[in-house]
């Protein structure tokens, strides 16, 4: 068989690759091995959703009286919440063949691997195999749960992020290792549902990759929510001989042992780049990562890369970009490289965190002079009215040339305020012309507008 376009791989970054390659006229094919919409509607960003949305009833419902609601006591049906999960992800995988078959995509199952000579080898579940050729081939084969040596996963005690979506039972405890996104929102699940919940971080702040404002907001936010938090510490070993869990940590006070029914390891994710063909077909890598131009072509012609197997954020809408652009300059169109400085970044636990650009530090360290404003959320109207008080809206402004360098946001929703920032930041706009766009009232996003207000001394409601 022969194709304009192969795409291996139907994640976020392929299939949406895989769609638009078929609007602009190319023959096209994915190659999937497990299930169409890859982790992220499978194992990642929408079931974990699903979890969250529970978690989030159950905590509503446990303080319905704040709210003047009087009910029995609630009861988390443990099982009941990850079938509902498992539930969402099959209807969303669902979607993404009824979306392969109306754009006239062929969808080959089995597992890919590149060959010379712009070929794609698949192999069948059931052990055969079949080659097919393509003038151009995208790999899009996406990331796994990182593995540490010292903390090796046996998928029953010691548990990455796919199986701590569908455990058999809720555990009593757990260690979770790593507090990025994966981290807190799997904290946050499970401790709302009442597991006692520890997290251990090696850097010095909870998220580390967020501003320090942020994080310390979250760490006061999750002590208040009974998560217990070990910063600057390391996981050593762990020793599941007995009916548990002991977890050796390393801290500045010294070792400390730690009892747990299971330990999440949310240590990152790795990129899927073994048994591809990468070296037979001659494609570089570098630092387990495929080495790509702005346009994602690959050292060889004809082959390109998309995702988490290339450097950039490993998020599902980054690679729902890359794959666009990747196809729109095969096609002969001429799309804009992505500008990595202005990709929202989302955690879904609660309080939820977004931010886009720079952070405080990462600005002063670029020489900029800065300009900062911040509205907590305490003075909201609309956060009062939906008991969400705790967080707060901070924007970082050039104070030379009034641009918006970066906006962090940890509360209620912060997740849906992000995009006005990330297409303000596109179109450049200044500090003055956000405090002069009206928002509606009342909402949490006034909170955007008074923080630009902040930076100039012109805000009104603090």
């Amino acid at each position: 068989m022969n194709y304009d376009v192969i795409v291996i791989g139907s994640g976020p970054g392929g299939y949406v690759a895989a769609i638009r390659a078929s609007q602009l006229g190319l023959k096209t094919a994915v190659v999937e091995r497990e299930s169409l919409g890859g982790i992220c509607l499978n194992w990642g960003c929408i079931p974990t959703k699903a979890l969250l949305k529970s978690a989030q009833v159950f905590e509503y419902i446990n303080h319905a009286a704040e709210y003047g609601i009087k009910t029995a006591e609630a009861e988390a049906d443990f099982a009941a919440v990850i079938k509902r999960s498992r539930g969402v992800a099959d209807g969303m995988s669902k979607g993404v063949q009824f979306l392969m078959k109306k754009n006239k995509i062929d969808v080959i199952m089995g597992t890919g691997k590149v060959k010379p000579g712009n070929k794609v080898e698949v192999k069948a579940a059931d052990g055969s195999q079949k080659e097919y050729t393509a003038t151009s081939i995208i790999l899009a084969t996406g990331g796994r749960s990182r593995e540490l040596p010292n903390l090796k996963q046996d998928g029953k005690k010691v548990i990455g992020y796919r199986q701590a979506m569908v455990l058999p039972e809720q555990p009593k405890s757990m260690v979770v290792v790593g507090s990025g996104a994966i981290g807190v929102e799997f904290a946050y699940f499970y401790a709302t549902l009442g597991t006692k919940v520890t997290i251990v971080e090696f850097m010095d702040n909870v998220v580390p990759v967020e501003d320090e404002d942020v994080s310390k907001q979250l760490l006061r936010s999750f002590k208040k929510a009974g998560i217990e938090i070990m910063t600057s510490s390391s996981v050593e070993s762990v020793d599941t001989s007995g009916t548990g869990c002991k977890v050796q940590v390393k801290t500045a006070a010294g070792m400390q042992t730690l009892e747990c029914d299971i330990v999440l390891s949310a240590a990152g994710v790795v990129a899927n780049i073994e048994n591809l063909g990468l070296e037979e077909t001659g494609i570089k890598t570098e630092k387990g990562k495929v080495v790509v131009d702005e346009f994602y072509n690959t050292s060889v012609k004809g082959y390109y890369a998309i995702g988490d197997i290339v450097g950039g954020q490993a998020l599902a809408h980054v690679a729902s970009a890359e794959g666009i652009i990747c196809v729109e300059k095969i096609a002969g169109h001429k799309p804009e490289p992505l500008d990595y400085n202005n990709i929202p970044g989302c955690t879904y636990c609660s309080p939820e965190i977004a931010s886009v650009g720079y952070t405080e530090k990462a600005a002063k360290a670029a020489g900029y002079e800065l300009k900062i404003g911040k509205f907590p959320f305490s003075a909201s109207g609309k956060a009062s009215a939906a008991g969400a008080k705790d967080g707060f809206v901070k924007l970082i402004f050039d104070a030379k040339y009034g641009e918006l360098l970066g906006a962090h946001m940890i509360g209620a929703n912060v997740t849906e305020m992000i995009a006005e920032i990330v297409v303000a930041r596109k179109l450049e706009t200044t500090g003055h012309e956000m405090i002069k766009s009206v928002h509606p009232h009342p909402t949490m996003s006034e909170a955007i507008m008074e923080a630009a207000a902040d930076a100039y001394g012109e805000v009104i409601h603090l």
